[in-house]
């Protein structure tokens, strides 16, 4: 029996490097929501007061608490832990040093959970994930996340990072499970979802519901009470499916991760729950898609970071001007964490375009 453990094991630590841009790309999103959370949302209506807490926000009454981010300076200077704590998920963002970052990013995260008054799930499981990452992260010599995973040494101290970022991911996907589990579970002791109508009632909700460019049409395909029902229940049969999916092949990872990112894509469209969604649709690249399956980047994919950097680059020139000194040095530096990309997408052309002589 032990040697079947033993062999299993060095089987399992003999396996493909975690360390690719597959987790590369998680960490970014997730940085991004969390960043994207601070910037869009006003700090009197994330750090707000809660009836029946005498202290805070934001909250640092507890022995966990104390610990956050957001309790390092006085609560007057809330303003600067918002931007300062931008300016480090922009680094984390950009993918320089992992190794470096993952302490800081998951700080930020947990601290967001525990010491804002307006958070919603995807702040929960933001917190969660970094926490999980934090062994493949620290375990991760490259300079930059998007780098090809560094060379296989056969190593005791190898295979033991190895096994440790291994384990962790996989301690990641077990969670990505539960959570849709727990969401596909949790809705059956609803009415609304056992009967069929639970949708009807949200996507036409006159605040949480479709945007106004889009309830028309919503309330025209609601209007057939077996679609709404089908509707309905498709989402619960989605995520019970995904929450299977940790036990299903790999062939099939993609067809689930489709799933996942339209149920995801959905609810960003018509709930506008951007930054939930973003760390979701992370939550289903670290689930579904396979770490030894890194993302190439090809010219196309080149030739739209330039594009995108650009945009950023002019946006920030627009905001410099407009904002506070502080508010400023954020910026700045978000700039110059775009500047590696740049640089990096600029490595790869496009291809230049054969032409037809007898066209």
């Amino acid at each position: 029996m032990l040697t079947a453990i033993g062999t299993r094991a060095k089987s399992f630590i003999d396996g493909s490097e975690p360390w690719t841009n597959v987790y590369g790309l998680a960490r970014t999103m997730i940085a991004l929501a969390t960043a994207a959370t601070l910037v869009a949302t006003p700090m009197e209506a994330l750090f707000h007061p809660l009836a029946g807490v005498a202290n805070g926000p934001p909250f640092c009454s507890d022995a966990l608490q104390s610990v956050g981010f957001f309790c390092v300076l006085p609560p007057e200077r809330i303003q600067w832990m918002r931007w300062i704590a931008v300016a480090i998920l922009l680094v984390v963002a950009s993918g320089w040093r992992p190794r470096l970052t993952a302490i800081p990013h998951w700080w930020i995260a947990m601290s967001l959970a525990i010491n804002a008054a307006l958070i919603e799930g995807g702040d929960q499981v933001a917190a969660v994930l970094t926490l999980l990452l934090l062994p493949v992260a620290l375990t991760d010599s490259r300079k930059w996340h998007w780098d090809p995973a560094p060379p296989r040494v056969d190593s005791l101290r190898s295979d033991a990072r190895r096994l440790v970022a291994r384990v962790a991911y996989t301690l990641v996907r077990v969670q990505v499970a539960v959570i849709y589990f727990h969401a596909a579970i949790g809705k059956l002791g609803a009415p609304e979802w056992q009967d069929g109508t639970a949708l009807y009632y949200w996507l036409l909700h006159p605040t949480f519901g479709a945007p106004a460019w889009l309830a028309p049409a919503m309330r025209v395909a609601l209007a057939n009470g077996t679609f709404v029902t089908l509707l309905t229940w498709s989402v619960l049969v989605v995520e019970y499916a995904l929450s299977a999916a940790l036990f299903m092949p790999k062939r099939r990872w993609k067809v689930m991760l489709a799933c996942g990112f339209a149920l995801h894509g959905g609810i960003i469209v018509i709930h506008g729950l951007v930054s939930f969604g973003t760390v979701m649709l992370a939550a289903l690249i670290l689930f579904l898609r396979p770490w030894e399956t890194s993302f190439s980047w090809d010219a196309r994919g080149a030739l739209t970071a330039r594009r995108l950097a650009r945009s950023a680059s002019l946006l920030w020139q627009g905001l410099h001007a407009r904002q506070e000194p502080l508010v400023a040095l954020v910026l700045q530096a978000g700039r110059h964490v775009l500047a590696p990309l740049r640089a990096h997408a600029g490595q790869v052309r496009p291809a230049p375009r054969a032409v037809d002589p007898a066209a």
